[in-house]
C-alpha cells in the first residue's frame, strides 16, 4: 500500500524542543508578533506524515535514517522531532487501509526559503520511495526564548 494524502486521527504528546541558542538565531530573522507577546517569537510548526509502505516492500529503518540525515537535517539543521505512527485512510475502492508511518515535526521561520526546503523534502521522499503523497500540515506558533 502506498501512502495517500490522508487525514490521521493522532493524539500525540511531543517533547524535545530545540536549544535556546536556536531561537536566538531566529530572533534576528523574525520580527516580534504582537500575538506572541514580547517574550516569544512567531514561527511555523510544520508536521509531515510519511508512509513507510511502497509498491515492493517498505522503507527500512536504515533508509529512513539516511533520508533524515541527508535530506531533512541538511535543510533543517537546528533540530527536529520524529516519531512512528499508524496511518489509516479510506482508499478509492472504499476499503480502510493501514500503514506504518513516520511523523516529522519542524519549527522554523515563516520564510520562502523554509517553505521551499519543506517542499524539497517532500519531493525527495516521493521520488526516492515511490510515494503518491506526503501529508503536509502547518500552523503558526509562538516560541519562547
Amino acid at each position: 500500500m502506498r501512502m495517500r494524502i490522508m487525514g490521521f486521527g493522532l493524539v500525540v504528546f511531543v517533547t524535545g524542543m530545540l536549544a535556546g541558542s536556536t531561537w536566538q538565531t531566529y530572533a534576528a530573522q523574525t520580527p516580534n508578533d504582537p500575538a506572541c507577546g514580547a517574550a516569544s517569537m512567531p514561527q511555523v510548526r510544520t508536521t509531515l506524515y510519511f508512509g513507510m509502505a511502497r509498491p515492493k516492500g517498505s522503507v527500512s529503518e536504515l533508509e529512513w535514517q539516511l533520508f533524515l540525515r541527508d535530506e531533512v537535517t541538511t535543510r533543517f539543521p537546528d533540530g527536529l522531532t520524529v516519531w512512528g505512527a499508524d496511518g489509516q485512510w479510506r482508499s478509492a475502492a472504499g476499503t480502510i487501509d493501514h500503514e506504518q508511518s513516520k511523523v516529522l515535526l519542524l519549527v522554523h521561520p515563516d520564510t520562502a526559503a523554509a517553505r521551499q526546503a519543506v517542499q524539497a523534502v517532500i519531493t525527495q521522499y516521493r521520488q526516492k520511495f515511490d510515494q503518491e503523497g506526503v501529508l503536509w500540515e502547518e500552523a503558526r506558533v509562538c516560541v519562547a526564548s
